[in-house]
């Protein structure tokens, strides 16, 4: 079916816009590409049966907003079992801490 993202800067409470997202298979093959929307996310991308990456640019976000951070890259890894299924990964992020889980 799909596979969406949304990733909420925690620090702020707030949606964050902008965030460069790298869609990839295991092997590193780029599927898709984007940006977050001013709602911070991303949807409607379709990866395929098996395991994929989810790179998340946080080092551009924070440098853009004068932020230093730890993570200059997030990426999650995760397994697409039944290509039918939506898939939701979001990222809850600060600039020293960030996590994330399978969601609906």
């Amino acid at each position: 079916m799909s596979l969406s993202t949304h990733v909420l800067d925690a620090a702020l409470g707030r949606p964050a816009h902008g965030v460069a997202v790298r869609l990839a298979r295991e092997d590193g093959t780029v599927l898709a590409e984007g940006r977050t929307d001013a709602d911070g996310r991303i949807s409607g991308w379709a990866p395929g049966a098996g395991v994929h990456r989810l790179v998340f640019d946080t080092g551009a976000y924070f440098a853009a907003r004068g932020t230093e951070t730890f993570y200059p890259e997030v990426c999650v890894t995760f397994t697409v079992a039944d290509p039918a299924e939506h898939h939701h990964v979001p990222l809850l992020l600060s600039p020293f801490a960030y996590s994330t889980y399978r969601g609906s």
